[in-house]
């Protein structure tokens, strides 16, 4: 049992308020998954050719202090990547003229205790271990400013509560995804993806699921036509919501067995695994609330 939730802002002055509003919808879903939580966010792409990856220090003796300006100065060194960071607290935000495939080969040398999470123009991502409250509360989510976001708590059922095991997890670049529920195929998922170079970092079921849909994505197919080609190939209980640069989707296994709950207004559209999660966003009381059909895409623009 793990909480999902998204927010998309459709007027543009309530971007400023994306993590505030966030924040208690977030907390709101602790007692779905008290052990670990995160946030993917979504806001204007980097100019040109910068690109940037999510940086976890954590597991680096010392990461609560870790030195990201040593970090960036050697990046700079060794590959001219133009780098700069911006930290919030046992993450790192790097940003650089490479591509971020490059950058994650050279900080995999640099220090391999550290964990790229993310990467692309778009997307910034931070999770970690601790309940939902303590979790925002320390990288700051409620001052967060952007278009769209998801988010998770989780209650880990088959695989142990780790930062990187928390979600969301991304595959490829600006792309995530947060998952309730559980797979009964992941390793063979794994297997079918094997053969075209795509590895894993974790035994989470959930970054199987990742894996695919952004294979489909970087083969060509639009995102409903990738969520099609996962119903025949996910096999279990799900409700994902995934969240790309200009879309925030949402679907369900054809049994729906894992809640969900859609809020939308003209303002927003706001998703969570249960309506309490929902019930402090402005003008909710005169939204078009609504359950997910099972099997069903739900897709919104940024």
């Amino acid at each position: 049992m793990c909480g999902i939730v998204g927010l998309l802002v459709k007027k543009p002055a309530l971007r400023e308020q994306l993590g505030q509003l966030t924040v208690p919808m977030l907390i709101g879903m602790t007692e779905r998954g008290p052990d670990s939580a995160g946030l993917a966010i979504f806001t204007p792409p980097l100019t040109g050719s910068r690109k940037k990856v999510s940086v976890f220090s954590g597991d680096v003796e010392g990461g609560d202090h870790y030195d990201w300006h040593a970090l960036v100065r050697a990046l700079n060194q060794a590959l001219n990547a133009q780098a700069e960071v911006a930290v919030k607290g046992k993450h790192g935000i790097v940003s650089f003229a490479l591509e971020p495939e490059a950058v994650r080969t050279w900080i995999k040398g640099y220090e391999p205790l550290l964990k790229v999470f993310s990467a692309g123009k778009s997307i910034d991502l931070y999770k970690d271990v601790g309940t939902p409250a303590e979790v925002a509360a320390r990288y700051g989510f409620g001052n967060f400013q952007g278009t769209h976001l998801v988010a998770h708590t989780r209650m880990a059922t088959e695989s142990t509560v780790t930062p990187d095991r928390a979600h969301p997890f991304t595959a490829g670049e600006d792309f995530c995804l947060v998952h309730n529920g559980s797979l009964s195929n992941p390793n063979g998922i794994r297997r079918m993806l094997a053969p075209y170079g795509i590895g894993f970092d974790t035994d989470n079921d959930t970054e199987a699921a990742t894996r695919f849909l952004e294979w489909r994505l970087r083969e060509g197919d639009a995102l409903k036509d990738a969520l099609q080609k996962g119903f025949a190939v996910l096999d279990g209980f799900y409700t994902f919501l995934m969240g790309t640069p200009t879309e925030l989707a949402l679907i369900r296994d054809p049994f729906a067995c894992k809640p969900a709950v859609v809020a939308e207004t003209d303002d927003y559209v706001a998703i969570a695994s249960e309506f309490r999660s929902l019930a402090h966003l402005p003008d909710v009381r005169n939204a078009h609330v609504f359950e997910p059909a099972p099997e069903e895409m739900y897709v919104w623009q940024a």
